[in-house]
């Protein structure tokens, strides 16, 4: 298997994990920081459209950043993937991880038997 990306947060404890998890497996990864280096609008469209998950499964609904703008409200009074995508751009905060992105995969969050069944 190629490299896979894996966008992540060091500080992140589950990010932590998953980068132990990958380690484990002899999964060969790029290392992507979330906040250093923000996913683009159009990278997050193609890796939803990829992952098969609707876009609010982008959010890091755990994140003080999500809760203090109310995010939630805004999605569920309709927002748009459009502006939901602008919205997840502005700051890797936002941005629920690890995401891992692979030829023709998605997986966001570390559940392991998600990543076992793709990676392994």
């Amino acid at each position: 298997m190629a490299d896979v990306l894996f966008v992540e947060y060091p500080k992140c404890s589950t990010c932590r994990r998953a980068k132990a998890w990958l380690d484990a497996h002899g999964v060969s990864y790029t290392d992507r920081h979330i906040v250093e280096d923000n996913p683009t609008a159009d990278e997050l469209v193609a890796w939803q459209a990829r992952s098969g998950l609707p876009v609010r499964r982008f959010f890091n609904t755990s994140g003080r950043l999500y809760r203090e703008r109310n995010i939630k409200a805004l999605l569920d009074a309709g927002m748009s993937d459009e502006d939901a995508f602008a919205l997840l751009s502005e700051d890797g905060m936002l941005v629920k991880r690890p995401i891992v992105v692979g030829e023709d995969f998605v997986l966001v969050g570390f559940r392991e038997a998600d990543w076992e069944a793709a990676l392994c």
